[in-house]
Formats: C-alpha cells, sequence, structure tokens
C-alpha cells in the first residue's frame, strides 16, 4: 500500500514538472525576443569614466534559471568596488551590477528545480513580479539561477523592490544574523542617512532599540531622525567618539554597523561596550587594514566582516528573508526612500556612481530601464 501511494505520488510529481517544462517552453516559443540585449558594461577596471552601454547577446537561459524582463537596477556600492577593481571580475568585458527587478518571461525547465520544495511555495509564474541578486545583471533581459530570484508582492512595485532588495535584505540579515539587534539595545550606524543606514534606523526603531546616527548635514541628521534615529552626530562639527561616549554614560554601544571602511574603523574600538559587536559592513572610504586580533582582548569584542550573499545562501533562507523583508515593506515598518531615477544610458549609470560615491545622496538610486 506504502509503495503504491508513493509511486503514485512520484508519477504525479513526474507529470507535473513535465507540465510546467512545457508551458515554460510554449512560453518561450510564444513570445518574440530579441537577439541582443543592451547591458551597463566594463571593458576594464578604472574611473566612472570607463561604464558603456553596449549591445550584448540575448542571455541563454540555463535549465535551473528563470528569465526575466528587467524594468529597474539597483545602484550599490558593490558596483563600484568591482568597476575600480577592488573585487575582481574573471575576465573582460563584464556586465555591471548586482541588484534587477523585472517580470518573469521563462521559468526553469529541469525537473530538479520544477520539483523542488522551496521552488514550489516560491509560487514563480509567467508575469510575476520579482526581484533579483545576482552578479552581472545590468542589462534589459538577464537568466538568473531561481534560488536568487525574489517573488515581489502585488502591492509592492517593480520601481520599490529595485531599490529594497539589495539593502533590504542586508538590513534584516545582519540585525537577525550579524548581531541579533533587540529592545533595550543602543546601536551605532554609520552614515546613519544613506539607503542602507535609513533601513537600519528604521528596524532598530521597529525592535526597540536606541539608534545613534552619524551623518555629515543637519539635513541628513534630520531625515535620520524622522526615519528612526533617536540622535545623530554631526562628523564634520563634533568629536564622534566623545558625543558617543556622553550619550551612553562612558559605556559605548552593544553593536556598531559600519559602511564607511577605512577612515571610521580604529575609533569603533573606542566606542563600542565591552563584550560588543562590530559589524563591517562596507568600504565607502577603502578596504580595512588587516587588523590584529589582539585588538579584540581589550573588551573582548567581536568583530564580522560578513556578507549578505553567505545569509541567504540555500533557498530556503533566500526565501525566508525575501518574505520577511516584503512584508516589513508592505506592512510600512520599512520605507524605501529613493533619492533618484538615473536614464539607462552609459551617463546615467556613470553620474549614479558619482552621486553615490560622493556622499550627496540620501536613500537609494536606481536606473530605470523600461520604457513608459
Amino acid at each position: 500500500m506504502f509503495l503504491s501511494s508513493t509511486q503514485n505520488i512520484l508519477r504525479t510529481s513526474s507529470r507535473t514538472a513535465q507540465l510546467l517544462r512545457h508551458l515554460s517552453s510554449s512560453s518561450l516559443r510564444n513570445m518574440s525576443f530579441p537577439d541582443t540585449v543592451q547591458a551597463i558594461t566594463i571593458a576594464k577596471n578604472g574611473g566612472p569614466e570607463v561604464i558603456e552601454k553596449t549591445s550584448i547577446p540575448f542571455p541563454k537561459q540555463k535549465p535551473g534559471e528563470i528569465l526575466i524582463k528587467v524594468d529597474y537596477f539597483g545602484v550599490n556600492f558593490i558596483d563600484t568596488y568591482y568597476r575600480a577593481g577592488l573585487y575582481k571580475y574573471p575576465v573582460f568585458p563584464s556586465v555591471l551590477g548586482k541588484e534587477t527587478s523585472g517580470t518573469i518571461v521563462a521559468l526553469p525547465t529541469d525537473e530538479e528545480s520544477l520539483t523542488n520544495e522551496t521552488f514550489k511555495k516560491a509560487g514563480y509564474t509567467i508575469g510575476k513580479k520579482v526581484a533579483a541578486d545576482f552578479l552581472g545583471t545590468h542589462a534589459s533581459y538577464i537568466s538568473v539561477p531561481w534560488k536568487w530570484v525574489y517573488p515581489v508582492p502585488d502591492a509592492i512595485s517593480t520601481q520599490t523592490a529595485a531599490a529594497a532588495l539589495l539593502q533590504g535584505l542586508t538590513a534584516v540579515t545582519f540585525f537577525e544574523d550579524a548581531y541579533k539587534v533587540k529592545k533595550g539595545d543602543t546601536i551605532l550606524v554609520h552614515t546613519v542617512a544613506g539607503g542602507l543606514g535609513l533601513l537600519f534606523a528604521q528596524l532598530g526603531r521597529h525592535v526597540g532599540a536606541t539608534v545613534i546616527g552619524i551623518t555629515s548635514t543637519k539635513e541628513k541628521a534630520e531625515l535620520a531622525k524622522q526615519n528612526g534615529a533617536n540622535h545623530v552626530i554631526l562628523y564634520r562639527d563634533e568629536d564622534t567618539v566623545q558625543r558617543v561616549l556622553e550619550l551612553t554614560n562612558g559605556q559605548g554601544v552593544d553593536a556598531i554597523f559600519d559602511g564607511v571602511g577605512r577612515d571610521t574603523f580604529d575609533n569603533n574600538f573606542k566606542m563600542i561596550k565591552r563584550k560588543g559587536t562590530i559589524v563591517s559592513v562596507g568600504n565607502a572610504s577603502g578596504a580595512v587594514e588587516p587588523v590584529s586580533l589582539l585588538r579584540l582582548v581589550e573588551r573582548n569584542v567581536k568583530l564580522l566582516r560578513p556578507t549578505m550573499t553567505n545569509y541567504v545562501l540555500a533557498p530556503e533562507e533566500a526565501q525566508h528573508y525575501g518574505k520577511v523583508l516584503f512584508n516589513l515593506v508592505s506592512s510600512g515598518v520599512l520605507n524605501i526612500k529613493i533619492w533618484r531615477e538615473y536614464d539607462f544610458t552609459a551617463e546615467g549609470v556613470q553620474e549614479a556612481q558619482k552621486d553615490l560615491t560622493g556622499g550627496k545622496t540620501v536613500g537609494k538610486l536606481i536606473i530605470k530601464v523600461k520604457e513608459d
């Protein structure tokens, strides 16, 4: 009896996979795709001037991938790291970018993907809105392994999804896995008025933590306070270390989230509480120099340099945190602030990266790909 039931289940599963493969292949036959796509590429490392918009072959979809027609790109510091050569591309020319949103135009065709429980729970369908986190995807059509494709709820636009995905996943995973921020904690957020910093402030407010932010101008400070920062320090006008110690009665903070890197790293050890956690989030001012483990001894400090990708490496992890993120956005806990929308041109992307690294932005930068 058990064997017979199992065989029936397997036959049903196989027929379901065959049907899904047929539907996906049928959709490909019925759709007309261009031979080439437009992409943001670089032929060598260098400044923003090396960024180009070029035509490349239409992506060849592998069996376990989802084909996406792209609406928006998100602009991130990691794009500048790859462009400048801090992070290495294996070959040139290479397509820039790691954050996109759009709609599904073809599903995977292999049975392993189609019968995967996490895949089935995600509810991927042709025409569904999605966001993707995959390197080399700033192009008008992309093909991405399905586990890096996040379903977007109907209530959220692809514009918001592109602005939310990478920084949002970073915020929710770092607050859970790098250091679990909880009610009563006091945390310090560098560059609190940036896209990621604002999300850290909002999440801190949501869980009941006291958020101390650091930024450059009064205008940015006001924005940070509107988004959940309890105190904001203007690093150009104030002694940051002194102010943090004043605000914490000389104890320091429970956790520091530092996206600046080289310029702020050393002072973190003066502001962290005994048994506190320093989370090195990024390298906006340059990479942190190698550090001796003995730096941690004085206060029994924990030091992490995590990547969001390693917190969502398994498909079930990715889907879990994707749902957490978009639920927070849908409920209004996270308010995704878009600073500016740029043109899908070489000049537009160059300007976006210059603005991002120049410290003049508040919130998220995106590139509009779709035509009205």
